[in-house]
């Protein structure tokens, strides 16, 4: 079996599918590894360090022949037309926010396999978990980039100058990026406060030694699956209002929510960022084409309100650290492909969980269940929470 990796399209992606430590693994079950020339280098990763792992180093059109495609995104509609009955599709294809994508791939022939509908209830799971992995990254990231932009230490800091006061942070949602953000933000020296509306998440947090924010508005939201249920209009409306009062007492906000294929909820309203003081940072990582968790934020764009609060857009924090996000990615990847292949080759028994979550589109129809059925919808938006991670995965243990 032959798999192939691309490079990207997706403007400013700048992972990778697959990095050279993850070649020697795949080689020794029997799968031959393309990968096109250049695809690693917005990571740093050289086409000298992949053939040095063992794979081929070939040009686009050859990396298009291959039994499988690996990605980090989804291929565009050039990638599509490439593409031949019987080859499989590797990535983060995000079809529950573009089903006609699933309908494209079936129509092609070709097996799409989907790594954001990873079931994460399976412990066998784990490893495949890409949304954990590039949300570990994220979290991180997003504590340090608003470190950088806040005009203020984070830590106490005691000096022949004066003493500077710890920056507050506060954290909506406590899944797995939420909490690496609390990890990374305590240990810059700030003072966290997180909130969930999963009350059983209030030990992870204050295990990392950040304080839980308990809102006497909003009653236990814990859904199925570990991500939270979605709240009536009157609970969203009651959180608000009352987290309002609590954002204007922090001097950063970072938001966590990401609902798939739906608009994030809004947690951090227009009246919440004129209440914050001037020089306070926000950074929204559920910021996308569907929408915010920060009123007018923008995707990809640092914003200033007029009361001197930035806004900065991040829900694709993971691609500016491409290294490490790419390296944990290869593991999600290589650990799924090792587990579909059976003698050298994709052998799938869509009767397996895990599988059946997983595999999109096959033999020309589309079958996963969330896109299969007429008038099937996508999952109700959670609240301020996208899906839970235990503390174990702060630091990304478990990848």
């Amino acid at each position: 079996m032959k798999v192939a990796v691309i490079k990207e399209a997706a403007p400013g992606e700048r992972r990778v599918a697959l990095v050279p430590e993850a070649v020697a693994k795949l080689r020794a079950a029997g799968v031959e590894v393309l990968v096109e020339s250049g695809a690693g280098d917005c990571a740093w990763f050289t086409d000298g360090a992949y053939a040095e792992a063992g794979a081929s180093i070939v040009s686009g059109a050859e990396a298009a022949e291959a039994d499988a495609i690996l990605m980090v995104g989804r291929p565009d509609e050039q990638a599509i037309s490439r593409l031949r009955p019987g080859q499989a599709v590797l990535g983060m294809l995000a079809p529950l926010a573009d089903p006609a994508l699933a309908a494209r791939l079936a129509a092609a022939g070709v097996t799409a396999i989907s790594l954001d509908l990873i079931p994460r209830t399976l412990s066998r799971a784990q490893t495949m978990d890409a949304l954990s992995s590039q949300a570990n990254i994220a979290g991180y990231k997003a504590a340090v980039l608003a470190a950088a932009t806040f005009g203020r230490f984070f830590p106490l800091l005691i000096t022949a100058a004066g003493t500077a006061r710890p920056t507050k942070m506060l954290v909506l949602g406590t899944g797995v990026a939420g909490l690496q953000a609390i990890g990374t933000g305590r240990r810059l020296g700030a003072v966290v406060t997180a909130y969930d509306v999963r009350p059983e998440t209030k030990a992870e947090v204050e295990s990392l030694g950040a304080t839980f924010l308990e809102l006497t508005a909003v009653g236990p939201a814990a859904g199925d699956g570990g991500y939270a249920r979605a709240l009536t209009e009157d609970e969203r409306q009651a959180q608000q209002d009352e987290l309002t009062a609590h954002i204007a007492r922090h001097d950063v906000v970072i938001t966590t929510a990401q609902v798939p294929g739906r608009r994030p909820p809004v947690l951090v309203t227009a009246d919440a960022l004129k209440s914050m003081a001037a020089g306070s940072v926000v950074i929204d990582m559920g910021a996308s084409d569907l929408g915010g968790n920060v009123e007018g934020s923008q995707p990809e764009q640092t914003v200033t309100t007029e009361n001197g609060v930035t806004v900065i857009g991040a829900g694709r924090l993971p691609s500016t650290m491409p290294a490490a996000a790419s390296a944990m990615y290869a593991r999600n990847v290589s650990s799924l492909l090792l587990y579909l292949v059976k003698d050298g080759k994709l052998a799938l028994d869509l009767s397996d969980a895990l599988q059946a979550g997983v595999v999109i589109s096959h033999d020309g129809s589309v079958i996963h269940p969330a896109l299969a059925k007429p008038g099937a919808e996508p999952p109700e938006p959670a609240s301020a929470s996208e899906p839970a991670g235990g503390a174990a995965r702060v630091d990304g243990a478990a990848d």
